[in-house]
């Protein structure tokens, strides 16, 4: 993706470069196809992350609801004291273009709102006739999770999970076209928008690639979501 042909920059769609070539002669194929791999493994990372930590604490707060559940209302009102693009933005100011720092800011945005629908749910269910008639029954913690908490939260943490991937996608490419994400010569999908846009009048096809695959992207993870949901 980084391999540059300044003789034949700018160039239409052919054979040899089947989306293009950018203003330093790099083909368009190799390079969208490197940042679809960087954006979905990153944003995957994020999510994945986001329900581990997320959803456990969730669990511990709806389990233990005096301290505990305190504490992690506390760490959840600070965290939310900010919005998350501006959360994510202070992350990566401390260090410029590092991944760990955009994953952790987007881990923690994404967090939050899987900690809430988390500790809301298992509360309610922990609460339940159903549970209580286990509890005296004898079963244990692992019973209880296994076979009244989990079925209540699987099918909407992975919608969950979609719609966090659509938005993880978004952001880091809000953050790469503002300069505060990935930076070039990275191809990452909102860094080449923002690259390629002085060259929109000569070849207004390269800026409409990284664009377009965004919206798919997106789209097709909203729909994702809606099929989990079902």
């Amino acid at each position: 993706p980084a391999k540059q042909d300044l003789m034949n920059t700018l160039a239409p769609p052919s054979a040899a470069h089947p989306l293009g070539t950018d203003h330093l002669g790099r083909d368009m194929l190799a390079r969208l196809a490197y940042g679809a791999r960087l954006s979905l493994s990153l944003a995957g990372f994020c999510v994945a992350a986001a329900m581990l930590g997320g959803g456990l604490l969730g669990l511990l707060a709806a389990a233990f609801p005096g301290v505990v559940d305190r504490a992690v209302a506390i760490l959840t009102a600070a965290i939310l004291a900010l919005p998350g693009l501006l959360l994510i933005l202070l992350l990566s100011a401390l260090a410029p273009g590092q991944a760990w720092a955009l994953a952790l800011g987007i881990a923690l945005t994404s967090g939050v709102e899987i900690l809430r629908f988390t500790r809301a749910t298992a509360r309610t269910v922990l609460t339940s006739p159903s549970v209580e008639a286990s509890r005296m029954l004898g079963f244990g913690t692992a019973y209880i999770l296994r076979t009244h908490v989990w079925p209540a939260l699987h099918r909407p943490l992975a919608t969950l999970a979609a719609f966090g991937i659509a938005t993880a996608i978004v952001a880091l490419a809000t953050l790469g076209f503002i300069g505060a994400g990935f930076r070039p010569p990275t191809p990452e999908w909102g860094a080449m928008t923002a690259e390629l846009m002085p060259y929109w009048r000569e070849a207004p096809w390269l800026i409409l690639q990284p664009a377009l695959l965004i919206a798919v992207t997106v789209l097709g993870l909203h729909l994702l979501a809606g099929e989990a949901d079902r």
